[in-house]
């Protein structure tokens, strides 16, 4: 895969990734995006949990786990056993960061844990992500998107007024988590170049979902209460969200009140809801969204999506269709843009994956590995890294070490 960058910003930086599922693989996903050598150490036999989640790709592989283990290797050790622990300490010695998801204190009982591997690294920094304050009454407790995004008000702010609680479509929390480990990563690396030091930072799925909440948690604050649900609507900006038109959804999002004077004269054709006092600022429209929304819904609706489109583009006013996501994933804006990669599988035949988000000097970062079969990488890891011979990685294999 070829690609104009002439260097990475994190080249020559090495992560080993003991972590699992999805907040501590995304971490590290971030990291081997932006340059660095990711080395994902995996159970021999069943691998990471997310091989046998979703839908297959290959005999090893799924499109879960795939989404988010790319530009990485695969190293195959058995943590369960000595010889497995010693040969991951001696991973984490050549390792700039050390990235871990276990149960609360599970790195330390198989002696992997902060204290031990900085024994004779002092510049180590290693990432802990937990479900909870590590130093907590709840430490103990195994983190679940799902319980979190319940637990942190998340699914309480999602949905419809007159429809329960709902989840995010995808694992908020989790990926939230692993971006904001991978900033504070970062933050750690730069840190070190300056003092030579490396850190232990500590990450918990219940901080970063709190987080998430935003200016809807600072709302509910100020109230009191939980504030209203508004669905696809927006809390302050009215016109702003989903309308059905004539043949399917769009977005309209109106920023200001020149913007909704020209969609009310240009769009709808309805200047007397621009003249009413009611409706003339956005304070006053989101006060009075109960008579305003009716009204826009129905002139939206009498017209074709494409109409109001073309309408609203050349009124200036932002606006968009709504997808599906084979739709959003094919289109020509995803193509042009270069963000799905499709490449050779010695299995599958092609297959996809997601390219990293990032541009530097406008160039797309590439996706310098792709996502790795079980184990693809144990044999050549082990040897550039740690020497051992090919009789050596033979004789750990017969005893299920590797």
């Amino acid at each position: 895969m070829s690609n104009p960058i002439s260097s990475l910003p994190l080249a020559g930086v090495r992560v080993l990734d003991l972590s699992r599922v999805l907040a501590g693989p995304w971490c590290a996903m971030v990291l081997g995006d932006l340059g660095a050598e990711v080395i994902k150490v995996e159970h021999p036999r069943r691998g990471d949990d997310t091989r046998d989640w979703g839908i297959r790709v290959g005999s090893t592989e799924t499109a879960y786990f795939n989404s988010v283990n790319r530009n990485k290797r695969s190293v195959c050790l058995d943590l369960q056993t000595a010889e497995g622990q010693r040969i991951a300490r001696e991973l984490a010695q050549q390792c700039d960061v050390v990235i871990q998801n276990f149960k609360f204190g599970g790195a330390e009982k198989l002696g992997l844990g902060y204290d031990r591997l900085k024994e004779g690294r002092d510049d180590l920094i290693y990432c802990s992500i937990s479900g909870y304050d590590r130093r907590g009454p709840e430490a103990s407790r195994p983190g679940y998107d799902v319980v979190l995004q319940g637990e942190a008000g998340l699914m309480a702010l999602n949905g419809e007024a007159d429809q329960p609680p709902l989840k995010f479509g995808v694992a908020a929390v989790d990926l939230f988590t692993g971006m904001y480990s991978a900033q504070a990563v970062l933050a750690a690396l730069f840190e070190r170049q300056k003092t030579g030091k490396g850190r232990h930072v500590e990450m918990a799925l219940f901080d970063c979902g709190l987080m998430i909440t935003s200016y809807y948690g600072l709302e509910s604050m100020l109230l009191g209460e939980d504030p209203p649900r508004y669905g696809n609507a927006h809390p302050s900006i009215m016109p702003y969200g989903v309308y059905d038109a004539e043949d399917g959804p769009l977005v309209v999002a109106v920023g200001n009140n020149r913007q909704y004077e020209r969609f009310c004269r240009e769009v709808v054709e309805r200047p007397d809801l621009v003249d009413d006092d009611r409706f003339r600022t956005n304070l006053a429209r989101t006060a009075n969204r109960d008579v305003l929304a009716p009204e826009l819904r129905r002139e939206i609706g009498k017209r074709k999506r494409q109409v109001l489109l073309e309408r609203m583009t050349q009124a200036g006013i932002p606006c968009g269709e709504v997808l599906g996501l084979h739709e959003a994933l094919t289109s020509k804006r995803a193509a042009d843009a270069g963000l799905l990669t499709t490449y050779a599988h010695p299995e599958a035949g092609t297959t996809h994956v997601l390219a990293p988000p990032y541009r530097f000097d406008g160039a797309r970062l590439p996706v310098r590995n792709t996502p790795p079969q079980l184990g693809e990488g144990t044999n050549d890891v082990l040897q550039s890294m740690l020497g051992l011979s090919v009789e050596r990685l033979s004789q750990l294999k017969a005893e299920g070490v590797v």
